[in-house]
């Protein structure tokens, strides 16, 4: 055997256990979000509950990817990775564990913050590890490929959770613990470069920065309990703008920091992370909004919401696959800016389709949009990663990464309270046309947008109306959906004008030596 051929098939074998390893991640993404109608109803959680069980995990995992991605530098990628395995799968076995009781939303969203933090220690040690393990041409297809195959798990997650929800919600959480057993074995068994940087971690900008995001996600996020005129939400929102100025002013000052602010002077750099900061708004919030829209708009059971879903990923895996071969070929503005395309046109098409209310005349759309991220995603990410000589792996990934998850929680956060006000408003008027004083109907909306639209009270309506309520609740709400997907499309657009800044250039491939 030649030693190229036994490189190649180390590159493989450590790229086959980083994706086992990062699986559980990913389909989480989306398995937990088909059963959240479902745990809502199960646990008597309100919409707004149910958005944070999802969002904890985002904003926890955004907060501390930057420290994932410096301790693995520090401490060894191979041994954060193990350690961010084993505290998944632990974390995910608490979930499971929710007790049925006043308390379960306390435990249920504590135990979704530990996965995100775990999560954050394993992806940026396994992301670097797979970029370094590829040869220099090859880098963009094979960062093309981990992607593709990670997204193709996030394509699995409804598939799971149509069949695990025919047990229990539970059961969602309950599989990863043998998919990290598995992880665990692969990822001992990898041929590994354990090779570390010297260096202390910047603690205290670990924690500016973690409660600068998170209270500002929590202001978005609570706007439409506490209202836009509350001083909570003002206060949230503030302190967290403040927090991370704070941050970015400590930065310049510590050494080593924890995120390297130099970095943004790169153009090429600068505008990838603008990409997939708004990118990430329209990407991973879809797999909620999708799902519970399903539920409450169509009557969608959790497989037939699956079915939706997987179309939006089998798009998203087919032009993942084009991306990386022309990112490799052209670079990465050819394929961001068609990604940035042919989403914006996938999801404004998939806006004029969702007060149909008909499944089927969403299947095309749902096709495009996902391949527009598809085309954009890998590409961008790894020409971030490729642009820094003198910082690591693990480093560059855990900025890149820390701005994709601040994206999508601070996304999610937006497009809820968007979703909630647009439902609320729609129904109520359309309570009062159907006969309901406007108080009366202001406090049925209410309640039905707490619940997210699911098992409205109909208790003060006529029996004769109740027929036409429980339509205007599946319209309304899906005039919710289509605000959320002209939002999504509008953060694309902007995306798209943001690629037009890139240099188009091929930067050479990071230093593996770092």
């Amino acid at each position: 055997m030649s030693d190229q051929t036994r490189t190649a098939g180390m590159s493989v074998l450590v790229l086959v256990s980083m994706i086992l390893a990062v699986s559980m991640s990913f389909i989480d993404q989306t398995i937990v979000a088909i059963a959240s109608p479902d745990l809502q109803r199960d646990l008597g959680l309100t919409s707004n509950q149910g958005e944070w069980v999802i969002n904890a995990y985002l904003v926890a995992l955004a907060a501390t990817f930057a420290l994932g991605g410096r301790v693995a530098d520090v401490w060894g990628a191979r041994r954060m990775v193990l350690i961010g395995v084993a505290g998944f799968a632990v974390t995910s076995a608490l979930c499971g564990a929710t007790p049925d009781t006043s308390w379960a939303e306390t435990w249920l969203i504590a135990a979704r913050t530990a996965q995100g933090v775990f999560a954050a220690v394993l992806l940026p040690a396994a992301i670097s590890i797979v970029y370094g393990a590829a040869p220099p041409e090859r880098r963009g297809r094979s960062m093309a490929m981990f992607f593709g195959l990670t997204g193709a798990f996030t394509a699995l997650g409804p598939i799971l959770g149509s069949y695990l929800l025919e047990w229990s919600w539970r059961t969602i959480f309950w599989i990863n613990l043998p998919v990290a057993a598995a992880a665990l074995v692969t990822v001992a068994l990898a041929p590994i470069d354990e090779r570390r940087r010297t260096g202390r971690i910047d603690w205290l900008g670990a924690a500016i920065v973690a409660a600068g995001m998170a209270l500002s996600v929590v202001g978005f996020s609570q706007a439409t309990e506490w209202g836009w005129g509350s001083v909570r939400t003002w206060a949230c929102l503030a302190g967290g703008a403040g927090l991370l100025v704070l941050f970015a002013g400590v930065e310049r000052r510590r050494r080593p920091p924890l995120i390297r602010l130099d970095i943004f002077r790169l153009r090429g750099f600068r505008v990838d992370s603008g990409v997939l900061f708004f990118a990430m708004i329209a990407f991973v919030p879809v797999s909620y909004f999708l799902s519970v829209y399903a539920s409450v708009s169509l009557g969608f059971d959790a497989a037939d919401a699956s079915h939706l879903l997987l179309l939006y990923f089998l798009g998203f895996l087919i032009a993942a696959q084009v991306g990386g071969r022309i990112f490799d070929a052209r670079g990465a503005k050819p394929t961001i800016l068609l990604g940035c395309v042919t989403a914006v046109a996938g999801y404004v098409w998939w806006a004029t389709q969702v007060t149909t209310l008909d499944g089927s005349a969403q299947h095309h759309p749902l096709l495009l949009a996902g391949a527009g991220i598809g085309f954009l995603l890998g590409p961008s990410s790894a020409d971030a990663v490729s642009r820094t000589h003198d910082a690591s792996y693990g480093e560059v990934t855990g900025i890149n990464q820390t701005i994709r998850n601040y994206g999508s929680a601070l996304g999610f956060a937006v497009l809820g309270t968007l979703a909630t006000h647009v439902f609320t408003d729609r129904f109520s008027s359309s309570l009062v046309r159907l006969g309901l004083g406007r108080s009366t109907a202001d406090e049925l909306a209410g309640r039905a947008a707490s619940g997210g639209g699911t098992g409205t009270d109909l208790g003060d309506v006529p029996a004769s109306a109740r027929g036409a309520v429980e339509r205007a609740v599946a319209h309304d709400f899906a005039v919710g959906m289509r605000a959320v997907l002209i939002a999504m499309a509008v953060a694309l657009a902007v995306a798209f004008v943001i690629a037009l800044r890139h240099p188009g250039d091929r930067p050479a491939q990071l230093d593996t030596t770092g």
